[in-house]
């Protein structure tokens, strides 16, 4: 693959087979209308009249409503009907007319990503699973779970409490961000560090192929390896391999209220480098965030958050041990803190202390918004996954693109393991400083890429991403990429352009 000039994908540029799609241009449900290509409009009226009373909508605004997620710089456009499916049958139908009639469909969940994997494509349908949010059944032998795509990861996290059983992944943006997306994208978050991601918690999925047919991938059993493990292969899948229907997750017992430390440094280096000392040290956080000086500040502007708004830099670290051991890795992280050169350390044992911090910590997108929003409205915020040795060198290079570009580059990550969010801060109404700050986003990923890291961490590559992937995969990655999908998806029907696009 050649080397992409920016991050934003070149136009027409749609990826390995990819097919011919259904006219957005014609009169919805009626098969003989014709476009200005003479391709024949899809009979939607036909689909509608396989699902139930409004479950299909060809309302212009309707679906210009469901057409994206929150990225920028991913097109948008085309799509001819949103399916609200109700149940998995209303998503095989969909995907046996789209399958049968070679119209691309694009699968939705509650589009709170950043990277345009939910976007619309031309002449497509929108799936959305979004009402398919129920619980369908809780195991406490088993410690499992079975639900929907639709849930929102916080719903399903309230409705464990009461068997005293939790689900640990908690992305940033738990609150809005669905089961199935988390799936989708092999969604991490602020435990996982401990904890794992999405992808240690996956027992079995329901999912529908591109066919229509309707496929359990995994176990229910906590062990199982007959056959492949074809149930990783659609984690992190983006929707272009299948649509999930319906997972089965695997809980643990109640998480213990942690212990929580907070340590304030002079710069971004010094932080960091605890970070990675601590680690090496054998520390055993349950939660290691970062956050740099100019984070601090947006958030104080947001809220009173009283974070000191004069430090470089500040470490948010837990741990859920019994207390004596809790109380020695306490000790411990102070210690390597004041070696690395903190200005301050604290720590607390009262989860009040501990939920204002968090809440405080999840409100940094809320804050970054209300910035950007003073600031000319454009944000990029990057995914990159770094070895956390590298993350010190990472910081410096941060700061020399500060340096080369003037634009405010603010960074908070989920440091135990690596995963940074650079965000990128421009005027959206200038041209020039757009351009400029596509150019330091992609610069990012390949400082990322250099110093041994990924371009997504838990994001996902989207459309965003899309013409990085190659930068990262080798050639026989490549090939056996492409290979899986055209094995599932021959038409090349499922989220076309995304992800897979750019290779």
């Amino acid at each position: 693959m050649t080397e992409p000039s920016s991050t934003t994908p070149v136009a027409g540029n749609t990826g390995a087979g990819e097919p011919p799609v259904g006219t957005a241009g014609a009169a919805a449900g009626d098969a003989s209308a014709d476009d200005s290509r003479g391709v024949a409009a899809p009979p939607l009226a036909e689909l509608a009249s396989r699902l139930g009373e409004g479950v299909l909508t060809t309302d212009p605004d309707i679906i210009a409503a469901h057409a994206s997620d929150e990225a920028l710089f991913c097109p948008a456009e085309g799509a001819i009907a949103l399916v609200r499916a109700t149940s998995a049958s209303d998503v095989q139908e969909v995907m046996r007319f789209a399958t049968d009639h070679r119209i691309p469909v694009v699968p939705q969940g509650a589009r709170s990503g950043i990277s345009g994997g939910a976007n619309a494509s031309p002449g497509a349908i929108l799936l959305s699973v979004a009402r398919m949010n129920d619980v369908v059944a809780v195991s406490e032998a088993e410690r499992t779970v079975t639900v929907q795509p639709g849930i929102i990861n916080q719903d399903l996290k309230d409705h464990l409490a009461p068997f005293g059983l939790s689900y640990p992944p908690d992305p940033g943006s738990v609150g809005i961000s669905s089961i199935g997306g988390n799936i989708a994208t092999n969604a991490g978050g602020l435990c996982c560090v401990k904890y794992g991601v999405t992808r240690d918690y996956v027992r079995s999925l329901t999912v529908v192929l591109a066919d229509g047919t309707l496929s359990v991938l995994g176990p229910q059993t906590a062990k199982g390896v007959a056959g492949l493990d074809m149930r990783q292969l659609f984690i992190g899948s983006e929707g272009t391999l299948g649509v999930i229907v319906e997972a089965t997750l695997r809980l643990v017992p109640a998480l213990p209220d942690p212990f929580t430390a907070v340590a304030t440094f002079p710069d971004e280096r010094s932080g960091l480098q605890t970070v990675a000392d601590f680690m090496a040290g054998g520390g055993v956080p349950s939660l290691f965030e970062f956050l740099d000086g100019s984070s601090l500040t947006m958030l104080n502007a947001y809220g009173d958050f009283g974070l000191d708004g004069e430090a470089g830099s500040m470490l948010i670290m837990q741990v859920d041990l019994a207390v004596a051991e809790s109380e020695a890795m306490m000790a411990k992280f102070a210690e390597v803190a004041h070696a690395c050169g903190a200005l301050d350390v604290a720590y607390s044992d009262d989860p009040a202390d501990s939920a204002a911090l968090i809440a405080a910590r999840r409100m940094i997108q809320p804050a970054y918004e209300k910035f950007a929003g003073a600031h000319g409205g454009g944000q990029l915020l990057d995914d990159v996954c770094l070895p956390r040795a590298a993350m010190p060198e990472f910081c410096d290079r941060l700061d020399a693109l500060r340096e080369s570009s003037g634009l405010t580059i603010s960074l908070v990550a989920h440091a135990g393991d690596g995963n940074t969010h650079p965000s990128v801060f421009f005027d959206a109404a200038d041209e020039e400083e757009t351009a400029k700050a596509l150019e330091v986003f992609g610069e990012i990923m390949r400082i990322g890429l250099e110093l041994g890291g990924t371009i997504t961490g838990e994001h996902g590559v989207g459309y965003l991403k899309r013409d990085w992937l190659g930068e990262e995969l080798d050639a026989g990655a490549q090939r056996m990429q492409l290979a899986v999908k055209n094995a599932l998806d021959p038409l090349g029907i499922l989220n076309p352009g995304k992800m897979l696009g750019g290779l």
